[in-house]
């Protein structure tokens, strides 16, 4: 499978880094491929080492102005022009998508994906890890908007909640039938 992983090109801490990691292994272990923003700062960095140690492959998605932090000897590289075209290749390139924890950047991908299956343009698996807890206050703004009718389809149509790197992994390898 080509999973897609929207998270941040920051330094984190460990409460960060060691779950991305974890997610990092199993993703590799499985002989899955990690499509990514193809930087090789941050926890993007922390992802991409996981998951070409452990066996994965990695195909990044660059863009025209962060091109000199793009990762070095990964199996696939693109450089896009800008930040729309970087957001379509990535899906493009994809089978599922997780979202890992990351600023606005991340956040603007995280909508972009829900919006599009909102509206039936994808079907891809769409998983949000909620490490440590970084993203009850969207979950919860999530299910107001569920609540009060602002989404046409089910929250649980949309996004997989995972708590967990394994319990996120398992989710997409079973929506997309891999044992």
């Amino acid at each position: 499978m080509r999973i897609c992983v929207f998270l941040s090109a920051a330094d984190l801490d460990d409460r960060y880094t060691r779950p991305a990691r974890e997610f990092a292994e199993l993703l590799g272990k499985g002989g899955h491929t990690l499509v990514w923003g193809g930087s090789d700062t941050g926890l993007m960095k922390v992802v991409a080492d996981g998951v070409q140690e452990a066996g994965g492959r990695l195909c990044g998605v660059s863009v025209d102005f962060l091109a000199a932090k793009a990762r070095a000897g990964g199996d696939e590289m693109v450089v896009a022009r800008d930040l729309a075209e970087r957001k379509r290749l990535l899906l493009q390139k994809s089978d599922a998508v997780v979202i890992m924890v990351g600023g606005t950047g991340t956040l603007d991908e995280a909508t972009e994906i829900l919006e599009l299956k909102k509206h039936g343009h994808t079907d891809k698996p769409v998983v949000l890890l909620n490490t440590a807890g970084f993203y009850d206050g969207l979950k919860e703004q999530f299910r107001r908007m569920e609540d009060e009718g602002f989404l046409p389809r089910p929250l649980t149509d949309l996004v997989f909640f995972a708590e967990e790197p394994v319990g996120a992994l398992a989710y997409l390898e079973e929506s997309q039938g891999v044992a």
